[in-house]
Parts: structure tokens; C-alpha cells; sequence
């Protein structure tokens, strides 16, 4: 069978005998992410993709032939997740996925769950999991179920037991299904035991989503609807109005009540903040472009984006996107109070959401939100893996964990700005050295 991708990063010779050689990281500070601590002069041993052996540099030895990597002064943590990143399609060139995939892997970020499926990306995820190809460990919604793909509950239905077959891990909730449409999906689901998370549809509305265990509320979708009062002055009026109006018609005493309802339903919350401020502020294209990262990108991606933000802000009413900025980070701060689970996610790449990079866009954000450095930390290692029912294969740093990691040069515990730099990632065992992603981002920069 032909690959779809033949011209994506596949394995060397070098890189298959480097499969087999044991990698020791010596003498480095863990941050294990099984408690808030951290561990002094640690040595790991990994051996093909699995942490074989940690413990005191006192102890524990490089093996024989061990490809040694110094990390004295350095600290080790779990990989990141992006619990809502978009993957290459069809229409997307070999290189254009490639340079995806690793600027993931050149910001920490080691597991993606896609939330835009496509058949194509199954391979993708197959061939990471072999080793043939250089990439996060993927983890797959298929084509999203809305309600122009499925207008009957029947279609539904049929959606879901498709994407169950086809092997995909979630099926994505899209915006525009009828209620008895969704409680099909919602069924149908449920009797083949495959996860269902995304937007929340409007007809459905937050609480019945949550009621329904929806897996995961992505965006804080449908939380400020859900906030507006029965005898709201908007309640009929056109779309258009209720966009622009309806921050100015909640009720903001209910927040508490909703964040703990998305406590006791048990949904994760993927919050995304930085791309929805974006859509909301009134930031120039101009200034937007101008940000640091975007050098990485494909020039056309950035022009697309240009576009999309210039019409954003032809229908923007400023106050109300600042009130709707104002709401969102009081709802977090809400969610994360109520002890509700969130998953860390940026919806990239989108407008102006660079992959991986976008992690340092959210970060603030979720600081000034009400998020401690250590709930993010979680957010983004812990709690993917218990999402995913994943605990026995990421998410810590322990012996048998998938070797997915990030070697740091300052304590990500006493500031995150720390995750912007690494001195190498590791992707289920192979070593990135800080050398290779500068190399890699430098011939990116060069050719737009």
C-alpha cells in the first residue's frame, strides 16, 4: 500500500540503529509530575520507547554503549498535551504536515488529540505509533458529527458506529444538531463505547451535554449561553443580535451553579482561551502577523489568518468582545474553583495559533484566570492521561511510561516561561536535541 505522506519525516538508517541504543539523562532535576516535588540528581534510563530505570545518579548507571545526555542543572518533566490541536487533511502538502507535526514536538508537546478528523489521519497516527514517522502520539476524532453531516438520528447513528469501526478515539460534537439527533449520538455512543466531546449545540444547550456526559466541553462552549436569564430582553431576537447583545445579558450569579454541574457531570474542560480572545479583541491583522512565531508557518496560512481576523473585526462590536474576554476568564476561574477537570488545549493551528508555540499564548491567560502553575503543569500532563484512560501510558514520569519527555533548563514549577525553551524533547524515545530544533526552526524561517 502506497503512504499517503511520502515525502513526511520517515526513519533513517541512523535513526532505526538509535531505536535500539539505550538513552541515559543523567544527573537531572525531576519533576515527575506524581506529586508537586522535585526530584534531585536523577538518572533515566529509557530503552526504545519505554522509561526502562530512574532513580539517584548515585544509583542508577548509564548502560553499556547508552547514548549519554548531561542534565545537570536541567529538569526533566512529562511531555505536554495539545487536547485540541487540528491535523493535516488531504489538501494539506507532505512538508506543510511535517512542519505541523514538529512544532508540536519543538514546544514539549508530545500527544495531540485531533478535533478534525479525517480518514488520512489514521495512517498518520499508525505510522507514529511504528516508528516510521516523527510525530506526537496521536489520539483521533473523526469527521465531525453536525448538523449538516448528520441531520437524522439515523445518519447520526451511523456516524458513530463508522468512526468506531474505522478505529477512530472520539467522536467530535459539532455545532447545529437537533436534540433528538444529538440523544442518538449520545446512545449510540454509549452502546459501542467510544468518547464524544467537542462544541455543544445550541438546541442542546450546556446542561443537557453535561447530563449526557459529554467527555469533554471544548472553547467553553455554550457556558455564557447558558448564563442567560429565561425572561432575557434577547431571548427571540435575531442571531446576529444575540451575538453582539448577549454578553450584556447574563446572569452572572449563576457561574458558580454551572461550574459546579460541569464538576459533577464529571466533563473535562478544554478552555482555549487565547484563539477565542483573539477572536474577540481588536487587535489589528497587522499586529497579529507580527508575532514572533509565525516566521515558522507556511506564508499562506498567515495571509488566510490575516483574512479571517479582517473579517472578525467587520462584525466585531468591541465592548461586547471585551465583556465576552471578561466573562470567559471568570467562568475558568469558576470551573477551576468548582474543582472541575481541565484539559489543556489551544485549538491549533488556527488563526494566529501557532502549534506548540501556542502553549506560551495560553499560559498567561490561564495565570490570570486563576489557574496555579501547578494546575497548569497538570492540566497538560496528568489529566490528558486520565482523560484518555491512559495513566499506565503517559502523563507521569515512571518506569514503564511511554518515554514521551522535556529536559528544561530552569524549574517549570517556579515559572512556566521555562516551557518555551527546551534543551531537547523526547517522543516515545527518540531524543530531540535543542540543537536539532533550532536546526529544524531556522530552515523553516527561511522558507515561508
Amino acid at each position: 500500500m502506497n503512504s499517503l505522506f511520502p515525502a513526511l519525516i520517515l526513519v533513517s538508517a541512523s535513526m532505526a540503529a538509535a531505536a535500539d541504543t539505550p538513552i541515559a539523562i543523567e544527573n537531572v532535576n525531576l519533576v515527575s509530575m506524581v506529586n508537586e516535588g522535585v526530584l534531585q540528581q536523577q538518572t533515566v534510563i529509557i530503552r526504545q520507547d519505554r522509561i526502562a530505570e530512574l532513580g539517584p545518579a548515585t544509583r542508577v548507571k548509564a548502560p553499556q554503549g547508552a547514548l549519554r545526555i548531561e542534565g545537570s542543572g536541567k529538569y526533566l518533566m512529562p511531555g505536554f498535551a495539545e487536547m485540541h490541536g487540528h491535523l493535516p487533511g488531504p489538501t494539506v502538502a507532505p512538508e506543510v504536515a511535517e512542519r505541523i507535526l514538529f512544532l508540536y514536538l519543538a514546544n514539549g508537546i508530545t500527544t495531540v488529540r485531533g478535533m478534525q478528523g479525517h480518514p488520512i489521519q489514521l495512517e498518520l497516527r499508525d505510522r507514529i505509533r511504528k516508528g516510521a514517522l516523527l510525530g506526537p502520539t496521536l489520539y483521533l476524532a473523526g469527521p465531525a458529527v453536525s448538523g449538516q453531516t448528520a441531520p437524522t438520528p439515523g445518519k447520526a447513528e451511523q456516524m458513530v458506529r463508522e468512526q468506531k469501526a474505522a478505529g477512530y478515539d472520539l467522536i467530535k460534537v459539532q455545532e447545529g444538531l437537533k436534540p433528538e439527533v444529538y440523544e442518538a449520538l449520545v446512545k449510540t455512543a454509549k452502546e459501542v463505547r467510544i468518547r464524544f466531546g467537542g462544541h455543544v449545540p445550541n438546541e442542546v444547550g450546556l446542561i443537557k451535554a453535561l447530563n449526557a456526559r459529554q467527555s469533554s466541553i471544548d472553547h467553553l462552549d455554550n457556558f455564557l449561553e447558558s448564563l442567560e436569564p429565561d425572561n432575557s430582553a434577547i431571548r427571540n431576537a435575531d442571531a446576529t443580535a444575540r451575538v453582539r447583545q448577549l454578553p450584556f445579558h447574563i446572569d452572572e450569579s449563576r457561574i458558580p451553579e454551572i461550574a459546579r454541574a460541569a464538576r459533577q457531570s464529571g466533563a473535562w474542560v478544554v478552555p482555549t482561551m487565547a484563539l477565542w480572545e483573539v477572536f474577540n479583541n481588536d487587535e489589528k491583522p497587522e499586529s497579529l502577523a507580527g508575532r514572533a512565531e509565525n516566521q515558522y508557518m507556511p506564508r499562506s496560512f498567515i495571509e488566510q489568518w490575516s483574512a479571517q481576523k479582517q473579517k472578525m473585526l467587520a462584525n466585531l462590536d468591541p465592548a461586547a468582545g471585551r465583556k465576552v474576554i471578561e466573562m470567559r476568564r471568570k467562568i475558568l476561574a469558576a470551573v477551576r474553583a468548582a474543582g472541575a477537570g481541565i484539559i489543556f488545549g489551544t485549538d491549533s493551528p488556527q488563526v494566529f495559533s501557532v502549534p506548540g508555540f501556542s502553549i506560551h499564548r495560553e499560559i498567561p491567560i490561564l495565570l490570570a484566570s486563576g489557574l496555579s502553575v501547578f494546575d497548569i503543569l497538570v492540566s497538560g500532563t496528568r489529566n490528558p492521561a486520565l482523560y484518555f484512560d491512559a495513566q499506565d501510558e503517559f502523563g507521569v514520569i515512571e518506569k514503564g511510561k511511554r518515554a514521551d519527555l522535556i529536559l528544561l533548563s530552569g524549574n517549570p514549577l517556579v515559572d512556566l516561561k521555562h516551557l518555551a525553551q527546551p534543551a531537547g524533547v523526547m517522543a516515545r524515545g527518540r531524543w530531540i536535541s535543542e540543537i536539532e530544533i533550532r536546526a529544524k526552526l531556522k530552515a523553516y524561517a527561511a522558507n515561508p
